[in-house]
């Protein structure tokens, strides 16, 4: 597929996605959101890669829906902006439970859809001058689609505040109430992510993935007889797989594990 809302680069296990719309500030309408479905598909099913960086040129990291789409939104049918509504929905999904660690590379001003995109995200790391806002009730409107994973990110009370004011908010704010995980100067912005995207690919692939799945799996379940069995079965599956063989015996031996070479 050829893309041009965004540009997809490869090195070694490593696929960067950057956004590519730094005139509309990285707002998207809905090319930009199939093709982003597009890239983390095709992407998270490439056997060769280890972990994924999203990330955007210009100034801005992206600044929500595209104003034009928006006009072209407040023309739709009830049914219309359902369909239009359910196509954001599956993007932000496929992001979310792709096979791959996504870090999100933050480097300027975040709003709206567009702190939807980033936390669906594994781990977000932000520059200092990074701002954020939820601005949807300015509109009369309000983030629905990307709400099961700000609220994931940032939590029940933190959402509470924001979803209701649109207050902007720092990177240190988006750091206090979790919402990112770093928060570093511009100039160590592609040093902190390059460290974090090399202990991703120091691991195991297959426990990685697991890893990914477990979190969404066990988060906010009740701890009960099922979950116990749940758990106790994932771990025997995992101890009994090729590369749970392979780094148990790798760290015994005090040798690297197979997954390096």
């Amino acid at each position: 597929m050829t893309y041009t809302t965004l540009t997809i680069e490869r090195e070694g296990r490593i696929a960067t996605v950057t956004l590519n719309r730094p005139d509309v500030r990285n707002a998207f309408n809905e090319k930009a959101i199939a093709e982003i479905k597009q890239a983390f598909s095709e992407l998270g099913d490439d056997a060769a890669l280890r972990a994924i960086v999203l990330a955007a040129n210009g100034p801005a990291f992206c600044a929500g829906a595209d104003l034009n789409w928006m006009k072209k939104m407040a023309g739709y049918t009830h049914a219309e902006n359902h369909a239009d509504a359910l196509h954001l929905a599956e993007m932000l999904r496929t992001i979310y439970l792709c096979p791959k660690p996504v870090v999100a590379k933050v480097q300027g001003d975040c709003y709206a859809g567009g702190m939807g995109l980033v936390a669906a995200c594994d781990i977000i790391v932000a520059v200092e001058e990074a701002n954020f806002c939820l601005s949807e009730v300015k509109l009369g409107l309000i983030p629905a689609t990307i709400s099961p994973y700000v609220i994931k990110a940032m939590g029940e009370n933190a959402s509470r505040r924001y979803f209701l004011t649109a207050e902007r908010f720092g990177a240190q704010e988006a750091l206090r109430i979790g919402f990112v995980h770093e928060v570093v100067s511009a100039g160590t912005l592609d040093a902190k992510v390059a460290e974090i995207v090399k202990a991703l690919v120091n691991n195991s692939p297959n426990a990685v993935q697991q890893a990914k799945v477990l979190v969404r799996k066990v988060a906010g379940q009740e701890v009960n007889d099922a979950l116990l069995a749940d758990t106790a079965e994932r771990i025997a599956h995992i101890r009994a797989s090729d590369q749970g063989r392979e780094g148990v015996a790798s760290f015994l031996e005090k040798r690297k594990p197979a997954w390096l070479s």
